[in-house]
C-alpha cells in the first residue's frame, strides 16, 4: 500500500509512504480520496512528510482532495512537504489555494 489512512467519521488522515508521487501512483491516491469522499468524508489532512518528489500527477491528486472537501462544505490541510515540494506548490501558485501547515500537529489543530 502507497499510503496509510486513518478515519474518524467524516475526517481522514492520509499519510503518503512513497518518496516519489508521480504517474506510477498518484492515481490510487485519487481512487482512496474519491473513496473517502463516497464514504461522507468532508476534511482531508495528506501528509508528505515521507515523500521527496512530487510531479503534475501527484499536484492534480492533491488538488482533486482540495475540491472534494470544498464541493462537501468541509476542508482540506496538506502538511509535511519538503523544500522541493513548497517550491512547486508555490511555482505553481497553489500555496494561495492550499491550506498548508508545517506538520501533522498543526494540521490537526485546523480541522
Amino acid at each position: 500500500m502507497n499510503f496509510e489512512t486513518t478515519q474518524n467519521r467524516n475526517t481522514a488522515i492520509i499519510k503518503t509512504l512513497v518518496e516519489k508521487l508521480d504517474a506510477s501512483n498518484a492515481p490510487s491516491l485519487k481512487s482512496e480520496l474519491v473513496v473517502l469522499n463516497k464514504n461522507g468524508v468532508n476534511t482531508i489532512v495528506l501528509d508528505f512528510s515521507a515523500t521527496k518528489y512530487c510531479d503534475s500527477s501527484g499536484l492534480s491528486a492533491v488538488l482533486t482532495a482540495n475540491r472534494l472537501c470544498k464541493e462537501a462544505s468541509g476542508r482540506f490541510v496538506l502538511c509535511g512537504l519538503n523544500s522541493t515540494i513548497g517550491k512547486l506548490i508555490a511555482i505553481s501558485q497553489l500555496d494561495k489555494v492550499l491550506t498548508i501547515t508545517e506538520n501533522i500537529e498543526e494540521a490537526k489543530q485546523l480541522m
